[in-house]
């Protein structure tokens, strides 16, 4: 794979990524205390997740081509998309099952239990410190 192909493919998959990932997370923020956005988020997640796994596969099929051979920012790199896809895992296949039930038995409206709010703000943290992370790390390596 050429190094243009290489680095859209990279882009493309922050852009779907981590837009998907900006949007469901903006909604989560305001869901907190709100009934309204609470379900919108519930709603909003069943498009956001998949485009943010689309994201996920882009930018790891785009780094993989891109970095020629191991270096430390490959390897960080690994480490940051690998800790994007553990997180993804526990929104995909915890949170979404739960907020899922929840729309199914009519309590989509009802705020968040705090301790899922808990676990949700920390998944948060992490996506928002991978993905920016991430995208950081690979512009510093363009501009190199």
């Amino acid at each position: 794979m050429n190094e243009f192909f290489s680095i859209f493919i990279t882009i493309a998959g922050f852009v779907i990524g981590l837009g998907a990932v900006t949007v469901v997370d903006l909604h989560g923020f305001l869901g907190r205390k709100s009934p309204y956005w609470t379900e919108a988020t519930t709603r909003t997640h069943k498009i956001t997740k998949p485009l943010i796994w689309i994201g996920i596969l882009l930018v790891s099929f785009g780094l993989m081509s891109f970095y020629k051979e191991s270096s430390p920012s490959s390897l960080l790199h690994i480490l940051l998309v690998g800790v994007l896809v553990v997180n993804g895992c526990f929104l995909s296949f915890w949170v979404s099952p739960f907020l899922l039930a929840r729309e199914k038995r009519g309590e989509q409206k009802n705020l968040l239990p705090k301790s899922w709010q808990r676990k949700i703000t920390i998944s948060f943290l992490v996506s928002f410190v991978g993905w920016w992370g991430s995208l950081a790390l690979f512009v510093s390596q363009l501009v190199r």
